[in-house]
């Protein structure tokens, strides 16, 4: 049953930061025992359901009211999906977004939040999931807004959460990490920031080129391209199955443009695709020229995830391509051994993912104020990477002006890289900092 939440103004307009401070406060002496009450007493918050988790935690979905437009906050607001798991006011907490939409339940802990045995707000972020307003004007999508919804629903939990924040993310959600410390650098306490790129000139993508150049052994980096260039190969046979398993399921390619262009684009992504998620330790298993076509449809789809070019899974993820061409950049990597088997040039573009009517205009300096942050001013971040992560070819970097701060290595490790797959004596350095922060 939803519950009825005190202190929403009429017409869906946000509610101001010291009012949501004031009345937080006014019950953050409350007995814990009812952190409900606590909760729905934020203006803005709403309580959507509560769910049984393990003894001695709760676990509350929620929606927090935010403005459309953090600079007019006139103009209209929406609800921020996000859930709570509440162990204690008196532990710490981990915010923890993935940067796209509310994707885990109850059970979930970011590795962060296990450490310091702590709470954990899960952060949908805009314009992802049901967390859009309407209109869902695109000039509101950008890294700032963002960090603004995070900064405002910190301080709306931080008269009843008093004790350390930690935020936290990987990939897209340990970009936003950043970008949100970047702008509210004392939000919180530390930051853990895994498999995070940092595109600082889109126009030059080479540093993906030549990690892929080296990445793993010889043997392994031939049997990718040829994998590629059988199926590419095979075109007609590969593209047919495509379509047919498209038909079945009820998918199209609209955005993309055909079945053909979408199957170009997942094989010209696949060594990239490889080793993010699939490791050296599959290379044995890669088709060789020999193999069936079967075999050879089903180990690229595998890899490549052929579901992710469809339309149904483009339009999910169409706010993250249009922050990339607007904000974040993208990459695209170098194909000299597939000469004379391509027929779409500039499909590796994120144009590629954005309908047409939607313009994108990169600003380049944005994320370049973001790097040059962390070098002269960032502290309290940890930055954990996979060597085999072809992400980390343009990692973030630390400079003269980055106090308490480090950036690990996971040996062997893709973009799931954490903590506790670092070498000994880095993971007990990252905990140990972590724990610092953390004050536990």
């Amino acid at each position: 049953m939803f519950s009825v939440v005190l202190g929403l103004v009429g017409g869906g307009t946000a509610v101001p930061a010291r009012a949501q401070a004031a009345a937080a406060g006014a019950m953050a002496e409350a007995d814990e025992s009812d952190i409900r009450a606590l909760i729905e007493a934020i203006p803005g918050m709403r309580v959507l359901d509560e769910k049984p988790v393990t003894p001695g935690v709760r676990y509350f979905d929620l929606t927090y009211r935010q403005p459309t437009d953090h600079l007019r906050p006139e103009r209209g607001s929406f609800e921020q999906r996000l859930s709570l798991r509440h162990v204690s006011t008196r532990r710490p907490m981990v915010l923890y977004t993935s940067g796209y939409d509310l994707g885990a339940g109850p059970s979930f802990r970011s590795e962060p939040t296990t450490l310091v045995d702590g709470n954990q707000i899960y952060t949908e972020q805009r314009y992802f999931g049901t967390s859009r307003p309407d209109p869902a004007d695109p000039a509101n999508l950008n890294i700032r807004q963002a960090a603004d919804d995070h900064h405002r629903l910190i301080q709306a939990l931080k008269p009843i959460y008093r004790g350390s924040w930690i935020s936290t993310g990987g990939s897209k959600g340990g970009m936003t990490t950043v970008y949100h410390r970047r702008f509210y650098p004392h939000d919180v306490d530390g930051s853990v920031v895994y498999s995070a790129p940092n595109n600082t000139d889109d126009r030059d993508d080479t540093a993906y080129d030549e990690f892929l150049a080296r990445v793993g052994t010889p043997e392994c980096r031939a049997a990718l391209q040829t994998v590629q260039r059988e199926a590419l190969g095979r075109r007609e046979e590969m593209v047919a199955r495509y379509a047919q398993w498209a038909q079945v399921n009820g998918q199209t390619f609209d955005t993309l443009g055909s079945v053909d262009k979408a199957f170009e684009l997942a094989v010209l992504r696949l060594p990239t695709m490889f080793w993010m998620y699939a490791g050296e330790s599959k290379c044995a298993g890669a088709p060789t020229p020999a193999a069936s076509s079967d075999e050879l449809y089903a180990w690229v789809d595998g890899i490549s995830r052929l579901a992710v070019y469809t339309d149904s899974s483009v339009e999910f993820f169409q706010p993250y391509f249009y922050q990339l061409g607007t904000q974040l950049g993208y990459m695209q990597v170098a194909t000299p051994h597939l000469e004379g088997l391509l027929r779409y040039p500039g499909i590796q573009e994120v144009r590629s993912y954005v309908p047409r009517e939607i313009p994108l205009r990169f600003e380049p300096g944005a994320m370049r104020d973001i790097d040059r942050w962390v070098r002269s001013r960032g502290s309290e971040i940890l930055f954990v990477y996979g060597e085999n992560d072809p992400v980390r070819a343009e990692p973030f970097r630390l400079g003269p002006g980055s106090r308490d701060a480090q950036v690990l290595m996971a040996p062997h490790a893709g973009h799931s890289a954490r903590i506790d797959v670092l070498a000994p004596e880095d993971a007990a350095r990252a905990t140990a900092a972590l724990r610092r922060w953390a004050r536990v």
